[in-house]
C-alpha cells in the first residue's frame, strides 16, 4: 500500500527516518512530506506515533484534472457511500497549483459537491459540513493537470498534540519542537541522565514536547484520549484500538521512569502562566518547573549534562534583536557552558550575534519563514573573538548626539517640576522618525524603561531604508541608555493590506507604578498600542487637580482614569468616570485604589459617553472631555470628533452646574472648532499653549485644548 505522509518543509528527510522505524517498508522525501509503503498498520501507526507528520493521507484516487469540470467527474466516480453514511459529515482540505483551478476554496467546494450529490441521488439524503469533527475529512491536490484525492486519517493537523489550552503570540508547532529536539539528541541526552532547558520557554511547547518524548509517549494518545480519529467507514476501528493499548501500555512505563529534570524561564508572566496550564493538561505539572526570570538571570539548573532547547523571539525588521541574541550566547555560557544547545534563530545572522559556534547548521521552515537551527555541542566550544560592536552611523551618531542634548535641557525643568515620565525624543531628526518616551518606575528610584514607536514613513520611503534608519535610532538608543532588553519596549510600524499597523503587540510585558506629582499610576509599556498615561495631557491633569478642590468632577472617555486620580487628590468632592472599555475602567478602578480613592464618592461607568449624557441629569463643577478622534465600536454609535463635536460639547454643557467649567481635548491634528455653533450655548476659550510641556514643545499641535463655560 502506498501513502503519503505531510509535514512542515525542511522536516522530509527526519520523517523518513522515522517512518522507517516506524515500520514502513519504503520511504522516499518529496516536497513538504514523504512517499511511503506499507501496511494499514503502519499508516495507523504514523497518525498515532509520529512527532514529525502534520497530516497521513490514504489515496482514494488519481486521475487527470485540467479544469473544473475534471475534478468533479473524477470525485463523482467514486461510490462515496462505502466512505461516509449519507446523514454523515464531511469536510474537504484542497491545495492546488496551474492556470486552470486556482482558488482552493472553490476546489474544496466542487470536491463537496460532487460528493454529496453522488450520495444524494442514490440515497436521497446527503452529508452536512462539520470542519471541525468530521466523520470523513477529504483531502485533494491539484498538481500538473493530475488531481489526488485522499482520506485524512489522523483526522486533520497532527501538531495538534491536545494538551494545548493556552499559547504565546506565534507559539511554535509542536512538529517542529520535536525536530528541535531530535536534531540536539535529546533522546539520547536524556537516557544518558541529562535536563531539558529552555530559557524562553513561553507557552513551553519544546519542554513539554521533550517530556512526552522522553516518556515514549505517542503524540495522538492524548489527543484521542481512547477514540479514533477519524470516522470514514473504511477505517479499521478494531486495529486502532490495539495500536491504543500498546501506546497506553508503553506511555504508563516511560512516565513512571521520569524525572523532575525539565526547566523552563521566561520573563513574561503572561507566557508562564500559559505554560503551566499547559504543562498541567499534559499530566506534567509536576515534573516541569518554571520560573519567571530574564536571560540576564539565568541560572545553572544544577545537572552535570543537558540540553538547551530554545526559540528566540525576533523581528525580521530590527537589527536591536541581535542584543538579546548576544545576552543569550552569554547566559548560556555562563550557566550551562558543558551543555549542547539547539537554537532555532530567526536568521544566519541572529545565529552568529549569539557568539555561540555551531557544531551543525540546519534549514527549518517555522510557517513561510526560513530560520536557521543551530547545534552547539558544548555551549562552551572553542570560543572565536568576539564580535567587536560596530562603531555608530553618521546617522545614529547624529540621533544620540541629540538624545543627550535634550535629556541636558530637560534636567532642570524635570527636577523643579518633579516630572519622571517625558518624551525624550519625538522625531527631532525627520529622517528618523518616532518617539521616544523615558518612564521611571516608582518615580526616579526604580528602573528606567524605554518606550518607542516608529512612526509611520511616507509611501515614497522604501522599505529598506526605513528598516535602516529605524535600526540606527534603535542603536544610538542603546547606546545613550545601555538597559537590558526587557526595560525598552518598541511598537514598529509595518506596511501591509490595509495600510500600516503597529507591531509588536501583546510581547512580554507587565504593569509598573509611576508617580505624577501626588499621583501613583500603573502603566503597561507592551500590551497595549497605549501605554495607559497619555504624557502630552500632564499639564492639563495639573490644571484639574488644582481646581477640583470641593468640585463634582466628571472624566468622559476616561481612558485609565489618570486625570480621575488627579482630580480626587486635589479634594474632588465626587468623581465619575465614564467609558465604553471595561478594560479601561478596571485598569481605572486600579489606579483609583491605588492612591486610596474608593467608594461611593469615585464612581465608574461603563457606557458609550453620548447616551450617556443623554440620559443622566446629574450635574458638574469640573469635567475633563478628551474623546477618541473617530470611533466605529459595535457597542456604541460612531463618533466622529469633527463632525460630531458640537453635538457633544452641548451635551455636556447641559450637565454643567452654573458655574461649572469643561476643559476639552482631543488630538486630532485639523480638528477645527466651530465656533459659530459653539457660541450658541457657551463661551469658549483656547488654552492649547498653557497646555502644552517642555517635551512637546516641540511638536506644539500634539492636542489642542479649549476652556468652555455656560454664558
Amino acid at each position: 500500500m502506498k501513502f503519503f505522509v505531510a509535514c512542515a518543509k525542511s522536516l522530509e528527510y527526519l520523517l523518513v527516518d522515522e517512518m522507517l522505524a516506524l515500520g514502513a517498508t519504503q520511504a522516499t522525501a518529496a516536497m513538504a512530506g514523504i512517499n511511503a509503503e506499507g501496511g494499514a498498520e503502519v499508516l495507523y501507526r504514523a497518525a498515532l506515533h509520529s512527532r514529525l507528520a502534520s497530516r497521513v493521507l490514504w489515496p482514494l484516487a488519481e486521475f487527470d484534472c485540467e479544469n473544473e469540470q475534471d475534478l468533479y467527474q473524477g470525485v463523482h466516480a467514486i461510490e462515496w457511500s462505502e466512505h461516509v453514511a449519507p446523514e454523515g459529515t464531511l469536510a474537504v482540505d484542497a491545495h492546488v497549483s496551474g492556470p486552470a483551478l486556482t482558488h482552493e476554496r472553490y476546489a474544496a467546494q466542487r470536491v463537496k459537491d460532487a460528493i454529496v450529490d453522488r450520495i444524494r441521488a442514490g440515497h436521497g439524503v446527503r452529508p452536512s459540513v462539520d470542519t471541525e469533527s468530521p466523520d470523513l475529512r477529504i483531502n485533494i491536490v491539484i498538481r500538473k493537470g493530475r488531481a489526488v484525492l485522499s482520506v485524512d486519517i489522523g483526522g486533520g493537523p497532527l501538531h495538534r498534540r491536545g494538551w494545548r489550552s493556552s499559547q504565546g503570540e506565534a507559539p511554535l508547532k509542536e512538529n517542529l519542537a520535536a525536530a528541535m529536539l531530535i536534531r540536539g539528541g535529546w533522546n539520547k541526552i536524556h537516557a544518558d541522565g541529562g535536563a531539558l532547558l529552555d530559557p524562553m520557554c513561553g507557552s513551553g511547547t519544546l519542554l513539554i514536547e521533550g517530556a512526552l518524548m522522553a516518556a515514549d509517549e505517542a503524540p495522538g494518545l492524548l489527543r484521542w484520549r481512547g477514540s479514533a480519529p477519524s470516522r470514514w467507514l473504511g477505517f479499521d476501528s478494531a486495529l486502532w484500538k490495539d495500536l491504543l493499548v500498546e501506546a497506553g501500555q508503553r506511555a504508563d512505563v516511560g512516565r513512571a521512569g521520569l524525572k523532575p529534570v525539565f526547566f523552563g524561564a521566561d520573563s513574561d508572566p503572561k507566557a508562564l502562566h500559559a505554560a503551566m496550564a499547559n504543562a498541567d493538561r499534559a499530566g506534567l505539572a509536576d515534573l516541569i518547573r518554571f520560573d519567571r526570570k530574564a536571560i540576564g538571570a539565568l541560572a545553572d539548573p544544577g545537572h552535570e549534562r543537558g540540553l538547551v532547547v530554545c526559540n528566540p523571539p525576533y523581528d525580521q525588521r530590527l537589527a536591536a534583536d541581535e542584543v538579546l541574541y548576544r545576552e543569550l550566547g552569554d547566559a548560556l555560557r555562563r550557566a550551562v557552558p558543558q551543555w549542547r544547545a539547539s537554537l532555532l534563530c530567526g536568521d544566519a545572522d541572529l545565529a552568529h550575534a549569539s557568539g555561540l559556534r555551531a557544531a551543525k547548521k540546519y534549514v527549518l521552515f517555522n510557517g513561510t519563514l526560513e530560520c536557521s537551527l543551530i547545534i552547539c555541542d558544548p555551549v562552551l566550544a572553542p570560543a572565536r573573538e568576539p564580535r567587536q560592536a560596530a562603531p555608530l552611523t553618521e546617522g545614529a551618531l547624529m540621533v544620540a548626539n541629540r538624545l543627550r542634548k535634550n535629556l541636558r535641557n530637560f534636567k532642570s525643568w524635570r527636577e523643579r517640576a518633579g516630572v519622571s515620565c517625558y518624551r525624550a525624543y519625538d522625531a527631532d531628526l525627520p529622517e528618523y522618525s518616532a518617539a521616544v518616551d523615558l518612564y521611571l518606575e516608582g518615580g526616579g528610584a526604580d528602573r528606567l524603561f524605554l518606550h518607542v514607536q516608529e512612526y509611520e514613513a511616507p509611501a515614497t520611503i522604501p522599505e529598506a531604508d526605513s528598516r535602516r534608519r529605524f535600526g540606527e535610532l534603535l542603536a544610538a538608543l542603546h547606546e545613550v541608555f545601555p538597559l537590558p532588553r526587557e526595560q525598552i519596549a518598541i511598537k514598529t510600524r509595518a506596511r501591509g493590506k490595509g495600510g500600516s499597523k503597529y507591531g509588536r503587540m501583546g510581547a512580554a510585558g507587565e504593569f509598573f507604578v509611576v508617580r505624577e506629582g501626588a499621583a501613583k499610576l500603573r502603566v503597561n509599556l507592551t500590551e497595549y498600542l497605549d501605554t495607559g498615561l497619555f504624557l502630552d495631557h500632564r499639564p492639563v491633569r495639573r490644571r484639574i487637580g488644582k481646581q477640583a478642590e470641593g468640585k463634582r468632577f466628571l472624566n468622559l472617555f476616561c481612558y485609565t482614569g489618570a486625570a480621575s486620580v488627579q482630580a480626587a487628590l486635589g479634594g474632588a468632592a465626587t468623581t465619575t468616570s465614564v467609558d465604553l472599555s471595561a478594560t479601561y475602567l478596571e485598569w481605572a478602578s486600579q489606579n483609583l485604589a491605588l492612591n486610596g480613592m474608593s467608594g461611593a464618592k469615585h464612581r465608574l461607568v461603563q457606557a458609550d459617553a453620548m447616551r450617556w449624557l443623554d440620559a443622566d441629569r446629574g450635574q458638574y463643577d469640573l469635567v475633563f472631555c478628551d474623546p477618541p478622534t473617530f470611533s466605529n465600536s459595535k457597542s456604541a454609535a460612531d463618533f466622529d470628533t469633527q463632525k460630531d463635536h458640537v453635538r457633544l460639547l452641548r451635551a455636556v454643557v447641559a450637565r454643567l452646574a452654573p458655574d461649572g467649567l469643561l476643559l476639552f481635548s482631543n488630538n486630532y491634528r485639523r480638528f477645527k472648532l466651530d465656533e459659530a455653533a459653539i457660541v450658541e450655548f457657551a463661551s469658549a476659550v483656547e488654552i492649547s499653549r498653557d497646555t502644552i510641556d517642555p517635551d512637546f514643545a516641540r511638536n506644539p499641535r500634539i492636542h489642542r485644548a479649549w476652556e468652555l463655560r455656560r454664558p
